[in-house]
């Protein structure tokens, strides 16, 4: 059964442009330019045309201003077509912005109510839900406040919840990671892999590549308000990634200040676990490895490979080097793999995005042969413990007492041998 359908959608905004001089201008006047003329026609979309079937999570990746909240919105109905048709089949919830389907000047229990009313739910269908909602969203001590005093990161959890918990049919899902700590990306994910086991649809937009490939069935790269690539998770975003370290400087400066060259070139970059499968989700503890895999084209002696952990916000959380470990690598021409393992995977519950890199021992950072963007992971369980580290520790207790009496009593047959 097809859940959504997009058949030759495209969105048109109209741009109007006023000069200083303009702005000055009366109000009757600026009204006539509007009418017939001095503005712009922008497509945030044009010809999409795709189908997500019964129980799919499909994913949309792209870059900023490339179309994917457009394609939210539209599914959402808080926007209409240009052009084309869109076909819903069944209830939807979306989590599109933080703020979206709340009453400022209702609480948060009436606004639980609120979005099951306008899913067509009956109150006693909502009743039973509320706890579950209420408790995923930690929010139990406000439940019964005004949202307008909640914070940014509460009404993200209630908003989720809301969405998640209420039984959608299809659930739209727009950077929902992107807000929160790690215990509450974990809680979502967690619960959006419940739903997809239930067979609830879900279009999930994020550019946390890591979680799309992790939870998504399919992906489709938005371009320019065009589908650029549709397919498997993997390639797709492999792709996207290829597409961004071939930005010019101007868009991605990180990415670009590693220059490639064609001494040595990493082709991949993938987590495998225990069994040697490979993924993206794991729990702390786990064992894991990463591979690298390149190609050289002339011989590069004394060479450095380096793997580095980033937060979602770009932050970088700790990194690995073959350097540091003491290690030499003589690169033969041919291709290779770089094996890093990992016994017991350290950190708490977060995702990271991962990337790695082959340079020339004593080489500054801009100096990298290769620098790759790797799928980001995601760990779903930790250990209970605060702080974002886990390290493999065991506890010992003695007691004190005891040993002092111990003590004394050598101290008494050391006396009376003397």
């Amino acid at each position: 059964m097809i859940d959504l359908k997009f058949d030759c959608v495209s969105k048109k905004y109209r741009i109007y442009q006023e000069s200083e001089a303009k702005a000055s201008e009366n109000k009757l006047r600026r009204v006539t330019r509007r009418l017939w003329g001095n503005r712009n026609d922008f497509w945030a979309l044009r010809d999409v045309s795709f189908e997500v079937e019964r129980g799919e999570a499909l994913g949309i990746i792209g870059q900023n201003g490339a179309g994917k909240s457009t394609v939210l919105k539209l599914l959402y109905n808080i926007t209409a077509p240009t052009k084309g048709r869109i076909s819903i089949n069944g209830r939807l919830a979306a989590l599109i912005e933080i703020a979206s389907g709340f009453h400022p000047d209702l609480t948060g229990r009436e606004n639980v109510y609120l979005n099951g009313a306008l899913l067509g739910m009956r109150r006693r269908e909502i009743n039973k839900k509320l706890d579950s909602i209420v408790d995923f969203a930690g929010v139990s001590a406000f439940i019964d406040t005004p949202v307008k005093r909640y914070s940014s990161g509460m009404y993200l959890r209630l908003g989720f919840s809301i969405a998640a918990y209420l039984d959608p049919d299809i659930l739209l899902l727009d950077e929902v990671l992107a807000v929160g700590d790690a215990e509450f990306q974990s809680k979502c994910i967690e619960r959006i892999n419940q739903l997809r086991k239930a067979g609830t649809t879900i279009v999930f937009v994020s550019h946390n590549l890591g979680a799309v490939e992790g939870i998504c069935d399919r992906v489709f790269l938005l371009r320019q308000g065009e589908i650029f690539r549709s397919g498997l998770p993997r390639y797709v975003i492999s792709e996207y990634e290829h597409m961004l370290t071939n930005m010019p400087a101007s868009a991605s400066a990180r990415l670009t200040s590693a220059v490639a060259s064609p001494a040595a070139l990493i082709i991949s970059v993938a987590f495998l676990n225990s069994n040697g499968r490979k993924t993206t989700m794991f729990a702390t503890g786990d064992e894991a490895r990463v591979e690298v895999e390149y190609i050289v084209h002339e011989s590069v002696e004394d060479a450095v490979v380096e793997i580095y952990f980033y937060s979602i916000f770009g932050n970088l959380h700790t990194h690995f080097s073959t350097d540091v470990d003491g290690n030499r690598l003589d690169l033969a021409p041919g291709r290779g793999l770089i094996e890093f393992l990992c016994p017991q995977l350290p950190f708490e519950v977060a995702s990271f995005n991962v990337e790695a890199s082959i340079r020339r021992r004593g080489s500054s950072f801009s100096e990298h042969l290769d620098y790759k963007h790797a799928a980001g992971i995601n760990i779903t369980k930790g250990k209970a413990v605060h702080g974002a580290f886990h390290t493999p520790h065991t506890w010992r207790m003695k007691s004190l007492e005891r040993q002092e009496s111990d003590d004394a009593a050598a101290d008494a047959v050391v006396k009376h041998a003397d």
